[in-house]
């Protein structure tokens, strides 16, 4: 069971990065080899939603975390080793009508294949691995592949021996040919084992926390300490949401960190799900059938549409998803900002008030409305919370630290004064008047 998201959510968080702008996948990939790179991006494109199947990987990784349990593998091994199996693909694409790899070639990805193996029993069997028993499934399973009589002869080649010509021909049939498939099973457990260790070390390098997942559909999360992890310096906030208070109408001031907040926390959900270690101190969730969040929603040009009807369709969206009675994380930054007040100020109201009814779902609303707040706080399932800004003479000063009520601040003029805009359009003008005199 997987969680379900879209391309706008995974946008919004900066999942993967874009040319020199790394992502949250970049953050947590510290992989060996381009197996587990691969292995990785999957975790990150395709979060779990299965509480077992969260808390047995969360734990598994937090198992080698705790051990300090560094990849026993050179990576130099599997360029040789992919590049081997690879080119019996692009064999068979040619006919065989002409050899892609070299006698060397074939010698070196042999041996590396022989090495992996011996490493990887080794591995399985050391007593601190045996001991593990989060991982007993995964070791069981590589240890099954390697006991295979298949693999007899290859278990029993002294490692670096030199192999004869004979020796590397009839290995290159047994692991190239007939048991190819055993060999990707056997690279597919190395490759996860390697995601497992890198997460791991990301973990204790950044002292990032595992969360506890817990029944589906519950409405239950609470975070202690969450903050960014692409901030060098971030300002950490406690939260919590339950069926009792499903929704936060969230505002502040321009510049308070609204959309950072909204990032924290989804970031959050969204790694959780994987299974994988949070920017946080302490956090434990309902498991989700899905998060959507709309934090950068741009003009749908494509259909002509304006942002105001993006923003429609993108409601409709959630709505369809919430009729199909699943439990979901939304998040909405600046609800119909695309439209005028009025509008804007009635719509968000009625749908907020339509999402409270929505228990097995959580959901965060930000918005500059805040005279909204006032027909909402009739509906006790509605929490507010603001980021405040505190006026150090005309200088605002923002504090990131959330605070519980509503906020009317509102200091875009000031900043705009601040900035000497109107000053150098002023005299900007004059100055253009004068050049006209003189000329």
């Amino acid at each position: 069971m997987y969680l379900l998201t879209d391309e706008q959510t995974i946008e919004d968080l900066r999942i993967f990065g874009k040319r020199d702008s790394p992502g949250l996948f970049d953050l947590y990939n510290h992989s060996h080899t381009r197996g587990a790179e691969t292995v990785l991006k999957e975790m990150f494109t395709r979060p779990l939603s299965d509480q077992q199947e969260i808390n047995r990987r969360s734990n598994i990784i937090k198992s080698f975390a705790g051990m300090s349990v560094r990849f026993p593998f050179e990576g130099a091994l599997f360029d040789m080793a992919e590049k081997y199996l690879i080119a019996a693909d692009e064999q068979k694409k040619q006919g065989n009508q002409q050899a892609v790899l070299s006698e060397k070639e074939v010698a070196n990805g042999v041996t590396a294949l022989i090495s992996l193996m011996h490493q990887i029993k080794c591995f399985v069997e050391s007593p601190e691995i045996v001991a593990m028993e989060s991982w007993t499934s995964e070791r069981e399973a590589i240890a099954f592949l390697l006991l295979d009589p298949v693999f007899d002869p290859v278990m029993r080649e002294q490692q670096k021996a030199k192999l004869s010509y004979a020796a590397i021909t009839a290995y290159d049939l047994l692991l190239r040919h007939r048991e190819r498939s055993k060999i990707e099973q056997l690279l597919t457990q190395i490759y996860q084992l390697d995601v497992y260790l890198s997460v791991a070390k990301v973990a204790r390098e950044r002292n990032f926390v595992f969360p506890k997942a817990l029944e589906k559909g519950k409405s239950i999360l609470r975070i202690r300490g969450v903050y960014h992890p692409e901030l060098a310096k971030p300002v950490s906030n406690d939260f919590a949401m339950s069926p009792e208070r499903n929704i936060i109408f969230l505002t502040g001031a321009n510049m308070a960190g609204k959309s950072t907040f909204l990032r924290s926390v989804s970031t959050a959900i969204y790694v959780a799900h994987i299974g994988f270690p949070v920017a946080a101190a302490e956090m434990e969730f309902s498991v989700l059938d899905g998060v959507f969040t709309t934090i950068n929603l741009p003009d749908n040009l494509g259909i002509g549409a304006s942002h105001f009807y993006a923003e429609v369709l993108r409601v409709k969206k959630v709505a369809a998803e919430l009729q199909a009675n699943k439990s979901l994380f939304i998040i909405f930054d600046e609800m119909f900002r695309g439209t005028n007040v009025k509008d804007a100020h009635e719509a968000t109201v009625e749908i907020t008030i339509a999402f409270a009814a929505k228990k097995n779902s959580m959901f965060i609303i930000s918005s500059h409305i805040v005279e909204a707040g006032e027909r909402l706080r009739q509906s006790p399932s509605i929490g507010f919370q603001y980021l405040p800004t505190r006026m150090n003479d005309n200088v605002p000063e923002y504090t990131y630290a959330l605070e519980d009520g509503i906020t009317a601040d509102r200091h875009g003029m000031i900043i705009i004064r601040n900035e000497g805009i109107l000053e150098t359009l002023k005299n900007g003008r004059k100055r253009a008047q004068a050049d006209k005199i003189q000329q």
